[in-house]
């Protein structure tokens, strides 16, 4: 915790001792290095792509046919209630900084219990807000990482995971919100992945998830009244990877995600008495990534991930049978929950054409209700453009894949530049949403965007998912080298002018791809990037640091020291030759502001051109819309100035 601060104030100190600051147009709580004021004219033609809007569903009254969800209308996301499909959004809560999630009392919806952070730090806190007085009081100690609260089935308790006790491990801890001072430890714990998934209905058990890595966790009861735990997943002789489960409502078997004698997640349904599993979903050969039991116990409605896109399912628990559901637009779904008294079923929808917005189903009829219709700052949704999935070989005949969005063709003839956009994780995959502030690439510039899942990437199967690990890490980064063979192929795209662009491992990515790959990019855009992985992997915050072990190698073994510090781009800065834009958030506490500290300096030492963007009030990402603005026109003109041949992209003609 020290070195982190100590870290942060150097960053500071770094930014405040160059004499190349911009504070024109900057907030002031933006540290600017070598970033150009923004043209009025960029304002103007990015103004609209500055007001896309969100909204997520967060919960069900528990009596009425009404939604909580968030959505921002100023600077940062706020709980909102909606009483009816395509009614107003009715403002909950008004706050400095952004609400993370809420949920209402189940039974009688009197008050409801949010989750807030400051300055984007991750030491979430939860507080209950009355309804009546809109008042927001603290159930927690307002220092430690407070997360995943779950409400017992009457209402009464509600049970969460918290730091407070070594500031690593993730304990459990058991709360009345109506009484903050019931507030008491149930069960000390080791590690810092463990996470409470459901209670069961007599309110005797709690269902606990510890996750070691994106391949292996495992599923453990506790007894409440004792205190007690025991280990409810199966011994097995290589490692399982299960989710989030949930108790059948007689209590005595348990539904959930495993990968147990499969390549994908399949739903299964655990036997308690005997730990049998048996697969319900065996015939789907993709990864089942969410699910939720109707209240009586009748249906299930699941989420399968297919080759990115999501696909809801019924499924009749009685007989296994898979029921009709209804036909969705392409995209994906997330936060599936059915309502506690009636038999409907709400979740976030997002696509191409379509910000993510809350939509419900009624399985017995079919009916799809859209509850919201979030803005897209006035431009039409329909003239968004879809993604195209491709499929390459890479440097060692693996398959990976990539969607990729082409501007207009008609607009942008020829050939045309391209931004590589990384995702981070690395457990994650870039999956067909929507495509927010992007969609001024395509729209305004003409530039292609091709979002590459190379291996490592979830959504493909466990075995793919572990091809990056340990010392296999730059096997990922010769994958993207196998994606600028594709594009040097591709008729349609102008491989002399790439951009690569990721954040957090993403951001590692651009630099790896810099450091490798330098003279076939014209620029590079970190964003909160791991710039040296045992510097990140000694001051990442204690309670990830042991999951991060897992996956790029263990720091302290001197052998992957050694290969961890070869490998790292802050040592090999000498190789950086092309524009760097570095982006930071002061209070990061995944990867620390240190990492583009020491990045932005080995750059600096050796020459090399680097803008550098640091905001005092934001962690891993910026999520205040007027930092978010800042940033978003800044990378514009980064990208304008480093990817076209002329001052400023636009339509053109045919360059080959």
């Amino acid at each position: 915790m020290h070195t982190l601060r100590h870290g942060a104030a150097a960053v500071l100190g770094l930014a405040l001792a160059t004499g190349n600051l911009t504070r024109a147009q900057a907030p002031e709580n933006l540290v600017v290095e070598g970033i150009p004021p923004a043209p009025p004219a960029l304002r103007d033609r990015a103004s609209r792509y500055l007001e896309f809007r969100a909204a997520t569903f967060q919960d069900w009254h528990p009596t009425r046919r009404e939604v909580l969800l968030a959505t921002r209308f100023a600077e940062a996301t706020q709980l909102h209630r909606v009483a009816h499909p395509g009614g107003a959004r009715q403002q909950l809560t008004f706050l400095s900084e952004p609400v993370a999630g809420g949920g209402y009392r189940p039974g009688t919806g009197e008050f409801l219990v949010f989750s807030q952070d400051t300055g984007g730090g991750e030491f979430y806190q939860l507080y209950r807000y009355g309804l009546e007085d809109g008042r927001a009081v603290l159930l927690t100690d307002g220092k430690s990482r407070n997360t995943a609260a779950r409400w017992s089935h009457d209402g009464r308790w509600l049970a969460y995971s918290s730091t407070r006790r070594t500031g690593r491990d993730t304990d459990l801890y058991l709360v009345d919100p109506a009484d903050p001072k019931t507030d008491r430890l149930l069960l000390a714990l080791e590690g810092g992945g463990w996470t409470v998934t459901d209670w069961s209905r007599d309110g005797a058990h709690l269902l606990v998830l510890e996750y070691l890595s994106i391949n292996e966790s495992r599923l453990h009861r506790v007894d409440v009244r004792a205190g007690s735990r025991e280990q409810i997943s199966p011994a097995a002789a290589e490692p399982v990877a299960y989710g989030p489960g949930q108790f059948a409502p007689d209590g005595r078997s348990v539904y959930v995600t495993s990968d147990l004698g499969s390549e994908f997640r399949q739903l299964v349904r655990l036997e308690l008495a005997t730990r049998t599993q048996k697969p319900l979903t065996a015939d789907l050969r993709w990864d089942v990534e969410a699910f939720d039991l109707s209240v009586d116990g009748q249906t299930l409605a699941l989420v399968t991930n297919e080759d990115g896109s999501s696909v809801l399912r019924l499924l009749e628990v009685a007989t296994g049978r898979e029921l009709a559901a209804p036909k969705l637009p392409l995209g994906v779904i997330s936060g599936l929950k059915w309502h506690p008294s009636r038999a409907e079923l709400a979740f976030t929808l997002s696509s191409a054409r379509a910000p993510s917005d809350v939509y419900s189903v009624e399985p017995a009829t079919g009916a799809v209700t859209r509850w919201t219709a979030s803005e897209t700052g006035g431009l039409d949704p329909e003239r968004f453009v879809e993604p195209e999935r491709v499929r390459l070989p890479s440097f060692d005949g693996l398959e990976i894949s990539a969607l990729v969005y082409r501007p207009d063709a008609a607009r942008f003839p020829g050939r045309r530049p391209v931004v590589v956009s990384i995702h981070g994780g690395p457990e994650s995959q870039a999956r067909p949403v929507f495509q927010g502030r992007n969609n001024y690439y395509l729209n305004e510039l003409g530039v292609a965007v091709v979002y590459p899942n190379v291996r490592g990437s979830s959504g493909y199967g466990k075995r793919f998912l572990t091809l990056d690990n340990g010392y296999l890490r730059e096997d990922a980064v010769r994958d993207l080298g196998a994606l600028l063979d594709w594009i040097q192929r591709d008729a349609g795209l102008e491989a002399t002018r790439v951009a690569v662009l990721g954040g957090s491992y993403g951001g590692y990515m651009v630099l790896a791809c810099l450091v490798h790959y330098g003279e076939r990019l014209r620029a590079g855009v970190d964003v909160v990037g791991i710039s040296n992985f045992v510097t990140f992997l000694t001051r990442t915050q204690d309670y990830r640091r042991d999951l991060r072990r897992v996956e790029y190698g263990d720091e302290r073994d001197p052998a992957m020291r050694a290969f961890l510090e070869r490998i790292s781009p802050a040592t090999q800065a000498r190789r950086i030759r092309q524009p760097l834009f570095v982006v930071q958030g002061l209070n990061d506490p995944r990867v620390p502001a240190t990492e583009s500290e020491q990045m932005v300096r080995a750059i600096r030492e050796q020459g090399g051109t680097v803008w550098y963007l640091l905001a005092r009030d934001e962690g891993h990402g910026f999520a205040k819309k007027r930092n978010q603005d800042y940033q978003f026109l800044a990378t514009i003109q980064f990208l304008e100035q480093h990817l076209s041949p002329a001052p400023e992209l636009g339509p053109e003609a045919p360059s080959r």
